[in-house]
């Protein structure tokens, strides 16, 4: 039996390949995991076009988030059995806790080579069991994009009945995102480039959804939205050219958590007129631990999938994500 691969032998979406090689063998602390989907974040369209260089050495395997069926388990494992329906960590030692430096964190596609294959090992940590409810298509959009929106809502943020969130866009953290409001009992205001999109994120829960085509001021809709206030916390996953907005847009003692930089990340404040005098605050986060996933998952939240794509497929995935058109994630399966 081969093993399904895709590989890049250098950078660039058209690089992009389905080959074979043999299935790999856990050693004592490792699983073997058949991998059937694997959803795709912007951090991958970065690494494949060769604009978030990893120092991994080609061939490179690309995919952060996945899930799949355990087929077989080193010697020295019992949490797992032949069978058990599963998520892979994105960073997988980081288990439980606050945070982990960026020096120490291994995260799958980065540090690692990633998951876009039919089988993988992992090690024995680094998995969440799942729940029979969730296909593995939907499970897999959740190790990235749904754990960072929990860490920030959840674990950072700490939000709370009644407060008003805002949330900018419609991709798959930002989904997440609007969902965990919701289900806390928020108040969502939502961004979104179309009206069209602005339906379906009411769809979804969203009580007020911005254009910021129509809007490109679109704090100060959010202060109209919310009586001259602000929103309690802002989920900014822009960077650059939204994190003032995000701060003008949150009240006093608001919180802008700020997970990405979709349109760069170096950024210019004056923390004495944009904070402090503001009494407004900032908090970095990434995604968050295995227990953070866990959380999500019991939580019952349920992933928007815009497409599923075969794995034949793939370069038109990443095509697909590059067009930014899409409303949620978008998924391989294998």
């Amino acid at each position: 039996m081969q093993n399904r691969i895709v590989q890049l032998d250098k950078t660039g979406i058209e690089a992009l390949k389905v080959g074979t090689t043999s299935i790999p063998q856990p050693a004592a602390h490792e699983v073997v995991v058949n991998i059937k989907a694997v959803s795709l974040n912007f951090l991958d369209l970065m690494i494949v076009k060769g604009d978030f260089p990893t120092g991994l050495p080609f061939p490179y395997t690309p995919g952060c988030d996945g899930a799949g069926i355990v087929t077989a388990v080193g010697e020295k494992v019992s949490e797992w059995e032949v069978g058990d329906r599963v998520a892979l960590t994105y960073v997988q030692n980081f288990l439980s806790g606050d945070g982990i430096p960026l020096k120490d964190a291994v995260r799958i596609g980065w540090q690692t080579q990633g998951l876009m294959a039919d089988y993988v090992t992992v090690p024995d940590y680094g998995l969440v069991k799942l729940p029979d409810s969730l296909s593995f298509e939907e499970a897999a959009t959740m190790p990235v994009a749904g754990v960072t929106a929990w860490e920030g809502l959840i674990n950072i943020a700490k939000i709370q009945l009644g407060q008003t969130v805002l949330v900018q866009g419609t991709g798959g953290v930002s989904m997440f995102a609007l969902q965990i409001a919701r289900q806390a009992g928020a108040r969502v205001i939502a961004t979104t480039s179309s009206d069209a999109k602005a339906v379906r994120l009411k769809e979804l829960g969203a009580d007020a959804v911005i254009n910021y085509n129509t809007h490109p001021q679109w704090q100060d809709e959010v202060l109209r939205l919310t009586g001259g206030l602000g929103a309690d916390v802002t989920l900014d996953v822009g960077g650059k050219d939204t994190i003032r907005q995000s701060l003008q847009a949150v009240k006093v003692n608001g919180l802008v958590c700020t997970a990405g930089g979709l349109t760069g990340s170096t950024i210019t404040l004056d923390v004495y007129g944009d904070l402090n005098l503001n009494f407004k605050r900032i908090a970095g986060f990434a995604v968050g631990s295995r227990e953070s996933f866990k959380g999500l998952l019991k939580a019952g939240i349920r992933p928007v999938i815009d497409k599923v794509f075969a794995v034949e497929e793939v370069e038109r995935a990443f095509r697909e994500l590059e067009s930014g058109g899409h409303f949620g994630k978008l998924v391989v399966s294998f």
